[in-house]
Protein backbone atom coordinates (compact mmCIF):
# COMPACT_ATOMS: atom_id res chain seq x y z
CA UNK A 1 0.00 0.00 0.00
CA UNK A 2 1.35 3.41 -0.86
CA UNK A 3 1.72 6.24 2.08
CA UNK A 4 -1.52 7.03 2.65
CA UNK A 5 -2.93 10.27 4.28
CA UNK A 6 -6.62 10.38 5.19
CA UNK A 7 -8.33 13.63 5.84
CA UNK A 8 -11.60 15.68 5.71
CA UNK A 9 -11.87 17.43 2.61
CA UNK A 10 -11.06 21.11 1.86
CA UNK A 11 -12.89 23.55 -0.61
CA UNK A 12 -9.85 23.66 -3.07
CA UNK A 13 -10.27 19.81 -3.24
CA UNK A 14 -13.90 20.51 -5.36
CA UNK A 15 -13.01 19.97 -8.30
CA UNK A 16 -10.88 17.14 -8.17
CA UNK A 17 -13.48 15.27 -6.05
CA UNK A 18 -15.91 15.88 -8.89
CA UNK A 19 -13.67 14.00 -11.31
CA UNK A 20 -12.81 11.26 -8.54
CA UNK A 21 -16.74 10.59 -8.51
CA UNK A 22 -16.79 10.52 -12.04
CA UNK A 23 -14.06 8.29 -12.11
CA UNK A 24 -14.85 6.19 -9.86
CA UNK A 25 -18.91 5.67 -10.48
CA UNK A 26 -18.14 5.48 -14.32
CA UNK A 27 -15.64 2.72 -13.71
CA UNK A 28 -18.55 1.12 -11.17
CA UNK A 29 -21.23 1.18 -13.79
CA UNK A 30 -18.57 -0.25 -16.57
CA UNK A 31 -17.32 -3.40 -13.84
CA UNK A 32 -21.62 -4.15 -13.27
CA UNK A 33 -22.21 -4.41 -17.01
CA UNK A 34 -24.34 -0.84 -16.55
CA UNK A 35 -22.37 1.62 -18.61
CA UNK A 36 -25.18 2.47 -20.72
CA UNK A 37 -27.28 3.78 -18.08
CA UNK A 38 -25.90 7.69 -19.09
CA UNK A 39 -28.60 9.11 -16.77
CA UNK A 40 -27.96 6.77 -13.97
CA UNK A 41 -24.36 7.37 -14.17
CA UNK A 42 -24.77 10.97 -14.37
CA UNK A 43 -27.17 11.62 -11.33
CA UNK A 44 -25.23 9.12 -8.87
CA UNK A 45 -22.44 11.93 -9.44
CA UNK A 46 -24.33 14.73 -8.77
CA UNK A 47 -25.62 13.03 -6.04
CA UNK A 48 -22.15 12.49 -4.54
CA UNK A 49 -21.53 16.10 -5.59
CA UNK A 50 -24.34 17.42 -3.06
CA UNK A 51 -23.41 15.50 -0.38
CA UNK A 52 -19.92 16.76 -0.59
CA UNK A 53 -21.31 20.15 -1.25
CA UNK A 54 -23.37 19.58 2.41
CA UNK A 55 -20.29 18.78 4.07
CA UNK A 56 -18.40 21.74 3.04
CA UNK A 57 -21.31 24.12 3.65
CA UNK A 58 -22.08 22.97 7.04
CA UNK A 59 -18.09 21.97 7.84
CA UNK A 60 -18.96 18.13 8.37
CA UNK A 61 -22.37 18.95 10.08
CA UNK A 62 -24.93 17.48 7.70
CA UNK A 63 -22.14 15.17 5.85
CA UNK A 64 -19.03 14.57 7.37
CA UNK A 65 -16.57 13.05 4.53
CA UNK A 66 -12.66 11.83 5.12
CA UNK A 67 -10.57 11.19 1.60
CA UNK A 68 -6.98 9.17 1.47
CA UNK A 69 -4.30 10.62 -0.54
CA UNK A 70 -1.82 9.04 -2.34
CA UNK A 71 0.83 11.37 -0.43
CA UNK A 72 3.64 10.29 -3.53
CA UNK A 73 1.00 11.68 -6.07
CA UNK A 74 -0.60 13.92 -4.35
CA UNK A 75 -3.91 11.94 -5.55
CA UNK A 76 -7.06 11.61 -4.19
CA UNK A 77 -7.37 7.82 -4.25
CA UNK A 78 -10.66 7.11 -1.95
CA UNK A 79 -13.06 8.39 0.07
CA UNK A 80 -15.86 7.64 2.74
CA UNK A 81 -18.43 9.74 4.48
CA UNK A 82 -21.25 9.10 6.80
CA UNK A 83 -25.15 11.33 7.26
CA UNK A 84 -28.50 10.68 7.86
CA UNK A 85 -29.75 7.30 6.72
CA UNK A 86 -31.09 8.28 2.80
CA UNK A 87 -33.99 8.16 1.62
CA UNK A 88 -33.84 4.79 -0.29
CA UNK A 89 -32.63 3.07 2.97
CA UNK A 90 -35.86 4.95 4.49
CA UNK A 91 -38.22 3.40 2.34
CA UNK A 92 -36.69 -0.03 2.07
CA UNK A 93 -36.79 -0.72 6.01
CA UNK A 94 -40.61 0.96 6.22
CA UNK A 95 -38.46 3.14 8.37
CA UNK A 96 -37.35 1.22 11.15
CA UNK A 97 -33.60 2.64 10.88
CA UNK A 98 -34.37 5.94 9.51
CA UNK A 99 -32.69 7.54 12.44
CA UNK A 100 -29.70 5.72 12.03
CA UNK A 101 -26.30 7.06 10.53
CA UNK A 102 -25.43 5.81 6.88
CA UNK A 103 -21.85 5.09 5.98
CA UNK A 104 -21.62 5.84 1.94
CA UNK A 105 -19.22 7.10 -0.80
CA UNK A 106 -16.87 4.05 0.16
CA UNK A 107 -14.96 4.37 -3.00
CA UNK A 108 -11.62 3.87 -4.18
CA UNK A 109 -9.94 4.99 -7.53
CA UNK A 110 -9.43 1.80 -10.09
CA UNK A 111 -6.19 1.78 -9.95
CA UNK A 112 -5.95 1.25 -6.07
CA UNK A 113 -8.53 -1.06 -5.58
CA UNK A 114 -8.19 -4.25 -3.97
CA UNK A 115 -4.85 -2.78 -1.79
CA UNK A 116 -6.66 -1.63 1.23
CA UNK A 117 -7.65 1.70 0.74
CA UNK A 118 -11.09 1.30 1.39
CA UNK A 119 -10.43 -0.66 4.43
CA UNK A 120 -8.40 1.63 6.34
CA UNK A 121 -10.77 4.61 5.24
CA UNK A 122 -13.92 2.26 6.60
CA UNK A 123 -11.84 1.72 9.95
CA UNK A 124 -10.94 5.63 10.82
CA UNK A 125 -14.55 6.15 9.86
CA UNK A 126 -15.12 3.42 12.58
CA UNK A 127 -13.43 5.56 14.67
CA UNK A 128 -14.27 9.11 14.37
CA UNK A 129 -18.10 7.72 14.50
CA UNK A 130 -17.17 5.83 18.35
CA UNK A 131 -15.14 9.39 18.79
CA UNK A 132 -18.43 11.40 18.06
CA UNK A 133 -20.54 9.19 20.80
CA UNK A 134 -22.28 7.16 17.28
CA UNK A 135 -22.43 3.24 17.92
CA UNK A 136 -24.55 2.10 15.30
CA UNK A 137 -24.50 2.75 11.17
CA UNK A 138 -26.20 1.14 8.45
CA UNK A 139 -24.58 0.88 4.73
CA UNK A 140 -26.29 -0.18 1.88
CA UNK A 141 -25.30 -1.10 -1.80
CA UNK A 142 -27.41 -1.86 -5.45
CA UNK A 143 -23.91 -3.18 -6.93
CA UNK A 144 -23.45 -6.95 -7.17
CA UNK A 145 -19.27 -6.33 -6.48
CA UNK A 146 -19.82 -4.22 -3.53
CA UNK A 147 -22.23 -6.60 -2.15
CA UNK A 148 -20.18 -8.89 -2.11
CA UNK A 149 -17.16 -7.03 -0.37
CA UNK A 150 -19.73 -5.82 2.01
CA UNK A 151 -21.33 -9.68 2.60
CA UNK A 152 -17.17 -10.44 3.26
CA UNK A 153 -17.06 -7.68 5.68
CA UNK A 154 -20.60 -7.56 7.23
CA UNK A 155 -21.93 -10.65 6.94
CA UNK A 156 -25.54 -11.38 5.48
CA UNK A 157 -27.39 -7.88 4.75
CA UNK A 158 -30.43 -7.37 7.47
CA UNK A 159 -32.49 -6.09 4.30
CA UNK A 160 -32.41 -8.05 1.00
CA UNK A 161 -34.96 -6.71 -1.33
CA UNK A 162 -34.59 -9.24 -4.12
CA UNK A 163 -34.86 -7.87 -7.84
CA UNK A 164 -35.04 -4.26 -6.54
CA UNK A 165 -33.34 -2.57 -9.55
CA UNK A 166 -34.46 -5.65 -12.23
CA UNK A 167 -34.70 -9.05 -12.59
CA UNK A 168 -31.31 -10.55 -10.90
CA UNK A 169 -30.28 -7.22 -9.34
CA UNK A 170 -30.94 -6.99 -5.89
CA UNK A 171 -29.99 -4.27 -3.50
CA UNK A 172 -29.10 -4.99 0.31
CA UNK A 173 -28.83 -2.95 3.76
CA UNK A 174 -26.46 -4.20 6.94
CA UNK A 175 -26.92 -2.48 9.71
CA UNK A 176 -24.03 -2.72 12.40
CA UNK A 177 -23.33 -1.96 16.00
CA UNK A 178 -19.89 -0.90 16.40
CA UNK A 179 -19.80 -1.90 19.49
CA UNK A 180 -20.11 -5.25 19.11
CA UNK A 181 -17.67 -5.19 15.74
CA UNK A 182 -13.64 -5.34 15.63
CA UNK A 183 -11.52 -3.15 13.32
CA UNK A 184 -12.13 -4.82 9.83
CA UNK A 185 -9.83 -6.09 7.63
Amino acid sequence: MPAIEIRRPRTEDREELNQFFSKVIKHTFYKEGLEELLNDIENEIEYKNQYLKSDLDTNGVNRYFLIALDKKNALIIGTVEYGPASELITTCTDGAIKEMYEVGTVFVHPDYQGRGVGTLLLNVMFLTLLNKGIEEFCLDSGYANAQKIWKRKFGEPHYWLKDYWSDGADHMIWKKSLKDMPIIF
